[in-house]
């Protein structure tokens, strides 16, 4: 092969190399998606338990308000926080990242688990801190069903040494808006939250009034004094990161206590 010849394929082949860098640089961000996307905040260190359910019922209620957790659609993907991570219960609905570390005779290599708060881990100050009294300040503890906890580590572990970041959740179809409350007390739960998962604050408005503030009554039930009745629902809902997304006529004219409804949903 000719001098020239090559150089002229060395030139090409610079071409080609530069035209293809120029098209993957033009792509929009939104073309790749990663796990660290999703990713709110950097790792952290913690400790986790596990507790066995003996009973159904033990899978409903919860200081987050949730109720029956597999009808809200949480099932066993939950955690219990305690007080330095609960936050009087604005972190209800948030999703985090566990990892299990440092005790390697216990994790299970490569694998993590993605659960949702939904209660608190209460403290005991019959316990020391660093002697039995896993959730007391300031440990940041965690308590998971057994089912999600297996998932990363050997049942015996007992209380092990775990790794969380918050993440964004990842929630199927709309918010969902569940009316309770008699007469002119309305209470909403709100539920299957995306985005950052967690609510800080809730208006509620009727086809007759306009836009009405709601109080967090605890975890993520709000409630509003006043006469809705036989008026089409809009809900507005703030999340802790700022966003807000407005679902217009979310229930209809005829709703009653104990229905719910879906809404638009956060990005």
């Amino acid at each position: 092969m000719s001098p020239t010849l090559q150089l002229l394929l060395l030139l090409l082949l610079l071409l080609l190399t530069f035209l293809a860098s120029t098209a993957l640089s033009r792509l929009p961000s939104s073309s790749v998606t990663t796990t660290t996307s999703l990713s709110i905040s950097d790792w952290q260190s913690a400790r986790a338990t596990y507790y066995a359910a003996s009973d159904p019922r033990d899978a409903v209620g919860g200081a987050c308000g949730y109720g029956d957790l597999v009808k809200a659609g949480y099932g066993m993907a939950t955690v219990g926080l305690s007080e330095p991570l609960f936050e009087r219960g604005q972190i209800c609905g948030a999703c985090f990242e566990l990892r299990c570390v440092d005790d390697m005779r216990w994790c299970i290599p490569g694998t993590s688990i993605i659960v949702t708060a939904t209660n608190f881990c209460a403290p005991n100050y019959g316990f020391t801190a660093d002697g039995g009294g896993h959730c007391n300040p300031p440990n940041k503890h965690l308590v998971l069903p057994i089912e999600a906890f297996e998932k990363i580590a050997i049942w015996k572990a007992g209380n092990m040494p775990v790794q969380y970041r918050r993440i964004k959740c990842r929630k199927e179809g709309g918010i969902r808006f569940t009316i309770d409350g008699s007469n002119i007390f309305i209470s909403a739960l709100i539920t299957n939250v995306a985005g950052v998962g967690d609510i800080v604050s809730v208006k509620i408005k009727g086809s007759r009034t306009g836009w009405l503030p709601m109080g967090r009554n605890w975890g993520q039930n709000w409630h509003v004094s006043a006469d809705l009745k036989n008026q089409p629902l809009s809900f507005e809902v703030t999340s802790s990161d700022g966003l807000t997304v407005t679902s217009y006529n979310v229930a209809p004219k005829a709703w009653n206590f104990g229905q719910t409804f879906e809404g638009k949903q956060f990005p």
